[in-house]
């Protein structure tokens, strides 16, 4: 009889252990989700902007080059002009 006592106290206690180290591991997994979701928080608000604003500028000139790329009709060299000027006119950003 103390045999099975000792062996359920063991298996009592190995569960609490495993209980504990799964719910730690948890709650790190949904910290971790959390901040993800809100965004990055190691860069300030600064820089996600301007990162955020960077992005913008690309997407539009891949758009740009994606519909040169693609287009076979008597504008692209119109489009290819407006670009030069275009990127003759903007300033640069450093």
């Amino acid at each position: 009889m103390p045999e099975i006592a000792i062996i359920f106290s063991s298996i009592i206690v190995m569960l609490i252990i495993i209980g504990i180290s799964v719910n730690s591991i948890v709650a790190k997994v949904l910290e971790h989700k959390r901040s993800l979701r809100s965004g990055n928080p190691g860069l300030p608000d600064a820089q996600t902007n301007e990162l955020s604003a960077r992005t913008d500028m690309i997407e539009d000139r891949l758009r740009v080059l994606e519909r040169i790329a693609t287009d076979r009709g008597q504008l692209l060299s119109d489009e290819i002009e407006q670009l030069r000027i275009d990127t003759k006119t903007e300033e640069p950003q450093e």
